[in-house]
């Protein structure tokens, strides 16, 4: 599972990378043909991973229940975040695996919700969805990498 958490942070190293040295104004942007933006897909790569590691697990998320309704699954930008509010959201992106690597290690993930993903993968464990998630963050570090030669 070691490799699963590095995957983790080493894509979400890649991600700050991406959007290095971008304008307030470039993150927001929304390129024709895209329905969202670069503030959106980081902020919801933090909420997904909550919601499909802590949530059904039955546990507490560690992100504000405003930003889960704002950026999970099937959300679109309504508003931009302000500056320190995207600064928040990129602290929950780095700080967030080391978190859910010590929860796991600790053995709290004791229960798990079996759930259906938009690709047709049924999540039925913990240690599914901390795989799955390391797809899904893939498939949203190749949006950011589109939308940041776009804006």
């Amino acid at each position: 599972m070691n490799t699963q958490f590095d995957i983790l942070r080493k894509s979400r190293e890649l991600v700050l990378k991406r959007i290095e040295g971008l304008t307030h104004e470039q993150l927001h942007k929304i390129p024709e043909g895209f329905n969202n933006n670069i503030a959106w897909n980081v902020a919801h790569l933090v909420v997904t991973q909550q919601l499909l590691h802590y949530k059904l697990s039955g546990l507490q998320c560690l992100v504000p229940d405003d930003l889960i309704e704002k950026y999970r699954k099937g959300t679109a930008p309504t508003e931009e975040l302000s500056v320190e509010e995207f600064e928040e959201v990129k602290e929950l992106l780095v700080g967030l695996p080391d978190t859910l690597e010590e929860d796991y290690k600790e053995g709290i993930f004791k229960e798990y919700t079996e759930y259906p993903t938009s690709t047709g993968y049924v999540l039925s464990s913990i240690d599914n969805a901390i795989a799955f998630n390391n797809l899904h963050e893939g498939i949203h570090l190749g949006a950011i990498m589109a939308l940041s030669k776009l804006v």
